[in-house]
């Protein structure tokens, strides 16, 4: 089905019709719970001085575990005085979010109370204001147990595994001042309201024309009824018209609500891609005797979707998922997820800097910001509602149900939506169906998919839109499968390899419950050496290589996270990056496997790990490439071909360490140098080095903007020592609050003032006070040359605590990629051979189950019923190339099987394991008729090693449901060549 395209945030022009402010300065925090807070007479003066967004309990992000989160209640209040202009008018409140539950006062009047944790909110302020001063006051309430006060039921997603407790106002908040003929805002759960909604349809991609749609909610709060026109103008990137439309006038009652509608077809687009975050601003305004009374500007990208015959297309080329499955909290030592919009931009463009796509955030609906982001940057997302690890019944579907819908409506407006998720694990065929109903009354055009993790068998497949597992290989012909979380071990940065200070033995940890957690306790290589194992097998079904394809996947995590972790630390090191976003080697092994569409189309290679060993060292190297062959070289002198194990993975056995440069060089099948890689060896070190990273606009004196300063120990050259662990003291002077960083020890180094590099690098965080000035930063460590940096923060103006600069105003976009390329993203490299029939010699009835396009059904021998075999007659004869079969048991068992084509045997030999599929070369046979036969038991030998010590179930095959000696199919697939 082809699908639409879709919009962005709610922004405001300033001195129009509409004011939206900055509501996040000026702040006052308590974390009690003090009777009179809400009165307007409260003393706060004591109160800690905050700028939102902030949880009250920052300083427990990677210092605790997450378990440990301190909860309880906490007070927000502030002052603030509206604008001579806001007399008489409609003034909105927006809360990007809370945790757990706000209660909300003005002026000692209660407004309302918001209490499921994840989505957007807000109220009319309405009667409550008063001229002058006005207070505002926040009640919030965290705790673990937390429990709707109409039904004392508890929430799904507030779990101590993954949701890390973040509380109080940790998100933005808005006012907004508009005429009480106004378009509404998208905040459903508490005023009822959805807001402005664009799309497109009607997709012309080569010729850049698609048909745009706006549509705003209007209501009416004046004494009398109103005659208003709709107008719709449409900028682009550079703030220059590119469409003027309009619908005709129209009446709306007083007290009354209608929707108001225009679209027109508009040419010269440029279509919202993977790394090209083009956006437009899309300006609806009501007029009245030709006077603009309200104008809302909601930021958005156009591009097209399909989800069909097991694949995605953007903007009419298929792309396969290549991506990461994100904690939602995206969290930063120190700060918890409460970071200015350009920090999420860094963050979540360093995961398109590693050929990212997708976005998969886990659980629980992302806050605005970080939806925002993606939007900029061109990376796709699947937004959750809010679950843990099961489906649910009752009170707690009907939860989930309201934040979906609330999400959708809030969110349907941001081009990198793609999926809608229902569940973190499979849902019923009749909550899907609930869960689609959502989308196709809320966002009925925006292009997206509505499913779940799952959705295997044929009935879930005629409802969701997309499904897949965690761990292993799906492939349909229907709906797109991917897996919604892979290579699932982790690993610390610190640690490069066995050979390495601190010469951490790969693997060495403490059990998890009891339980070997080993693979949770990786040196860098062997971890960045599993996501190319585990990222093979889904490369290998891609689409191109047949009817059923796999659509990819995500990678279990990208940034290191506080929440549930089975390794030796007290957070979650499954990252391809730490939690200051310092790279691992596993983030370049992704840059080199995902750089391309569905194929690699931009070559590339990387030599794991660093080139500074002792003198008598002897190592396998180890390089990532996209390359066909390998070739090292040691300062200039060849070592030899590298030996490919799998695809992307190459290494060469018995290098001798020498100082110097170490290259990797790669060719293409044609032998003409398509890439290379090169580590060099640095020297002694001598000196630290500070460099900083701050917004676009410069470090913001708001008492929320950071700096992220990265310190490094260097060579007289400048080159980084790879095996420094220097112990670095700072010292900070001037208007900066210190909020440091990480490493391993006690409390993780969390806001200390000394702290080791690991790895010859580590990074820092200073946060700006509400006082603009020079700030200084100072690093030293025994027998180094110490560094200073010097920063200046910028005063922003704030009047009567609003600001007119929203947090993500002024980010540029990012449009490194381009727009979508017109040609192919893959080669065909084999054509499917659909079967007609199938006979067994057992239990004949179940063949058609081995090809029938459903994981959950298979066929299977019966002991004493025959051998073990089963008779493909194919739709046409072919000469075949391959079989494909995905067997019970794929990841524990080899079958010794043999293949015969019209009685002449072409295969025979064990299957491999893997993580879903096997494909079996086959001597070339032209034939119709395909006889598969089990010629003993299997092997469960060497098994590939999955360790789930959180839930072992999930990594059941069946085969301790499948004796050795029968022949069970899933699925079977037949290949000739193209």
């Amino acid at each position: 089905m082809a699908l639409a395209a879709l919009a962005l945030a709610i922004v405001a022009i300033p001195g129009s019709a509409r004011e939206v402010y900055n509501f996040n300065p000026g702040w006052r925090l308590a974390v009690a719970d003090p009777a009179d807070a809400a009165q307007v007479r409260f003393d706060d003066s004591g109160w800690q001085a905050v700028t939102l967004p902030r949880a009250w309990n920052e300083d427990d992000a990677f210092a605790k575990d997450i378990t440990e989160h301190r909860t309880g209640i906490a007070w927000y209040r502030k002052h603030f005085t509206l604008p001579a202009s806001a007399r008489g008018r409609k003034v909105f409140i927006e809360f990007e979010g809370a945790r757990q539950a706000a209660e909300v006062y003005v002026n000692g009047k209660r407004l309302g109370l918001h209490e499921n944790g994840i989505t957007a909110f807000g109220f009319d302020l309405g009667d409550a204001l008063v001229a002058g001063d006005n207070v505002v006051a926040v009640r919030t309430d965290n705790r673990w147990d937390y429990r709707e006060a109409a039904t004392d039921q508890r929430y799904q997603w507030s779990d101590k595994n993954f949701n890390a407790n973040y509380g109080g106002l940790p998100k933005n908040v808005r006012l907004h001042v508009t005429d009480k003929l106004y378009q509404t805002l998208p905040l459903y759960s508490t005023l009822g309201t959805t807001g402005v909604y664009v799309h497109a349809g009607e997709f012309d991609i080569t010729g850049q024309r698609a048909t745009i749609s706006a549509e705003s909610q209007v209501r009416n709060e004046r004494a009398t009824a109103a005659t208003f026109t709709y107008e719709v103008l449409l900028r682009d990137a550079d703030g220059k018209q590119v469409a003027r439309f309009a619908a005709p006038a129209q009446r709306v009652a007083a007290g009354a609500t209608i929707v108001a509608k225009a679209s027109a077809k508009v040419g010269k687009l440029k279509f919202w891609s993977w790394g090209y975050g083009y956006l437009y601003d899309v300006e609806t305004t009501l007029k009245v005797d030709g006077k603009a009374v309200d104008r809302v500007v909601t930021r958005t990208g156009f591009r097209k979707t399909e989800f069909s015959h097991g694949m995605v297309r953007l903007n009419d080329r298929v792309l396969q998922m290549k991506g990461y499955a994100q904690r939602t909290s995206n969290e930063w030592p120190a700060l918890g997820m409460s970071v200015p919009a350009w920090l999420s931009d860094y963050s979540n463009g360093l995961a398109l800097a590693s050929n990212a796509n997708l976005i998969r955030w886990m659980h629980i609906t992302p806050w605005k910001q970080d939806v925002e982001s993606l939007d900029r940057l061109g990376l796709m997302q699947a937004m959750p509602a809010g679950d843990s690890e099961a489906d649910v019944s009752g009170r707690r579907w009907e939860q989930r149900l309201e934040v979906m819908r609330d999400a959708i409506i809030y969110n349907r407006n941001n081009p990198s939506i793609i999926f809608y998720e229902s569940g973190n694990r499979g849902v019923s065929q009749a909550h899907m169906a609930q869960m689609k109903d959502l989308r196709d009354r809320f966002d009925p055009y925006g292009g997206r998919a509505s499913g779940s993790r799952e959705m295997l068998s044929a009935p879930l497949q005629a409802v969701a839109e997309y499904g897949g597992e965690m761990l292993y290989i799906n492939k349909s012909a229907r709906i797109p499968m991917w897996a919604m979380e892979y290579s699932r071990d982790e690993g610390a940065r610190k640690f490069w390899d066995d050979l390495t200070p601190p010469f951490h033995r790969d693997g060495d940890g403490p059990q998890h419950k009891g339980q070997d957690a080993s693979t949770y306790n990786r040196n860098q290589d062997s971890h960045a050496i599993e996501d190319v194992k585990r990222w093979y097998d889904y490369w290998r079904e891609r689409p191109g290589t047949g009817t059923r394809v796999s659509s990819g996947g995500v990678n279990i995590i990208f940034s290191d996270s506080n929440t549930h972790h089975r390794g030796a630390e007290n957070y979650r090191r499954s990252g391809e990056v730490d939690a200051m976003r310092i790279p691992k080697d596993g983030f370049y092994a992704h840059q080199v496997m995902w750089d391309g569409w569905v194929d690699v189309e931009r070559q590339r290679s990387h030599i794991l790990g660093h080139w500074n060993y002792a003198p008598g060292t002897v190592k396998t190297v180890t390089v990532v490439s996209s390359a066909e062959r390998v070739e090292l070289y040691l300062n200039g002198k060849p070592l030899g071909e590298c030996r490919q194990s799998e695809r992307f993975l190459f290494s060469l056995d018995q290098v001798a360490w020498q100082p110097g440069e170490l290259k990797a060089v790669g060719y293409d099948a044609a032998g003409r140098k398509v890439s290379e890689a090169v580590l060099e060896t640095a020297g002694a070190p001598v000196a630290l080095r500070l460099t900083s990273t701050v917004s676009p606009k410069g470090l913001q004196a708001d008492g929320a903007d950071v700096a992220l300063v990265q310190v490094e120990v260097v060579d007289v050259q400048g080159r980084r020592n790879p095996l420094a662990l220097d112990s670095v003291k700072f010292d900070v002077q001037g208007p900066a609050e210190w909020r440091g960083g990480i490493a391993q020890g006690p409390d993780n180094f969390v806001l200390a003032r000394e702290l080791p590099v690991e790895g010859g690098v580590n990074r820092v965080l200073l946060r700006g006070t509400t006082q603009a000035g020079t700030i200084t930063l100072r690093a030293s460590a025994a027998g180094l040359a110490p560094a200073a940096l010097t920063l200046e923060s910028r005063p922003v103006a704030v009047h009567g605590g609003l600001a007119a600069q929203l947090p993500s105003d002024g980010l540029p976009l990012n449009l490194e990629r381009g727009p979508t390329p017109a040609t192919p993203s893959f080669t065909v490299s084999r054509v499917a051979v659909p079967v007609k029939s199938a006979q067994a010699a057992s239990n004949a009835a179940d063949a058609g189950k081995s090809y029938d396009d459903d994981e959950t059904t298979a066929w299977a021998s019966r002991p004493g019923e025959g051998a073990p075999s089963i008779t493909y007659e194919l739709a046409e004869a072919a000469t075949l190339k391959e079989i494909v079969l995905k067997l019970s048991g794929w990841r524990e068992r080899s079958y010794p099987i043999s293949v015969a084509v019209d009685g002449v045997e072409v295969y025979n030999g064990m299957t491999p394991k893997s993580l879903g599929y096997v494909t079996l070369p086959l001597k070339p046979r032209r034939g119709s008729s395909v006889k598969v036969t089990l010629n003993g038991a299997a092997d469960e030998g060497n098994a590939i090693k999955l360790t789930e010590v959180a839930n072992q179930a999930i990594t059941d095959t069946g085969a301790n449901r499948t004796p050795k000696g029968v022949l069970s199919i899933v699925e079977i697939e037949f290949y000739r060549a193209p």
